[in-house]
């Protein structure tokens, strides 16, 4: 089989510096905007930025649709900014998500940019930047860390959130990232 290509949408955020993440965990980067490179692509990470900005922009360029379709057939990431793109219900102010993890996230739930810290989350430095907070996960949902008592880490079948940045750690690849490339290619041989 070959290496699965895992796309980071190039919209707005926190993109290059997954690629060497990527790379260490044995697959390919591409970052990606259009819907032909959607289709070039095995896998999704949305990335770490400001998740209004990113809608805008998703919606300004008409990607809505494509991305939902694609989110519904590939694995998908989504850090930071991304997990809240991703759950079912956003809080804080509520705005439109495409609703792919039975999550509800609180934007900006530990706080704001001066409260940032980095913590380390399974013996990995991460950061915590403007991090939402996931609350009332699904049963079904695997929550692979919690900090003071809530969801940082969960994964859904072929789907994972984080509300932390570990792409940020130059320890390569991340434990996260390690996972994520293991999700698709066994998503890719099922």
């Amino acid at each position: 089989m070959p290496e699965p290509v895992i796309g980071c949408l190039a919209l707005q955020g926190c993109v290059d510096r997954h690629r060497p993440h990527i790379e260490a965990a044995g697959a390919s980067f591409k970052a990606v905007k259009t819907a032909k490179q959607f289709d070039e692509i095995d896998a999704f990470i949305l990335p770490g930025g400001e998740s209004t900005t990113m809608l805008k922009l998703i919606e300004n360029f008409d990607l809505w649709d494509i991305l939902s379709q694609q989110f519904a057939a590939k694995p998908v990431w989504g850090i930071c900014a991304g997990s809240i793109l991703l759950a079912e219900i956003v809080e804080n102010p509520a705005q439109k998500s495409f609703g792919v993890l039975p999550v509800t996230a609180i934007r900006n739930g530990y706080g704001r940019q001066l409260e940032s810290e980095i913590i380390a989350v399974d013996g990995y430095d991460v950061s915590f930047i403007r991090a939402p907070i996931l609350t009332k996960p699904a049963s079904r949902v695997e929550i692979l860390h919690t900090r003071n008592g809530e969801p940082t880490w969960i994964r859904d079948g072929k789907n994972m959130a984080s509300t932390f940045h570990p792409e940020l750690t130059f320890d390569f690849p991340s434990p996260m990232h390690s996972m994520f490339v293991e999700i698709v290619k066994k998503t890719a041989t099922a």
